[in-house]
C-alpha cells in the first residue's frame, strides 16, 4: 500500500491526536471521523466545546491565509 505525507497545522493535528484511539493508526483514526460518511451522521460525534474549537481553529486558519495573501500581494 502506498502512502502519502499529509501536512497539518499544530492546533489541527493536536485536535486529530486527542481523538485518535490508542489501539488505531493515524490513518485508520481519519478514515473512521471522516471515511466517507454523510455529514448528518456527524451529528453528535462532536460536543458544543468541541465544535467551536474547531471552528475557531478554522477561523484561525483562514485568517492567518488571508494575512498571508495581503502581504503577498502587497510584496509585488
Amino acid at each position: 500500500m502506498t502512502t502519502k505525507t499529509v501536512r497539518l497545522d499544530e492546533d489541527v493535528y493536536e485536535m486529530l491526536a486527542e481523538r485518535k484511539r490508542d489501539d488505531e493508526t493515524f490513518s485508520e483514526a481519519v478514515e473512521r471521523l471522516v471515511g466517507g460518511r454523510p455529514l448528518v451522521e456527524l451529528d453528535g460525534v462532536y460536543t458544543e466545546d468541541e465544535v467551536r474549537e474547531i471552528e475557531q481553529a478554522l477561523d484561525d486558519k483562514y485568517e492567518r491565509e488571508r494575512k498571508e495573501r495581503i502581504s503577498e500581494t502587497q510584496r509585488r
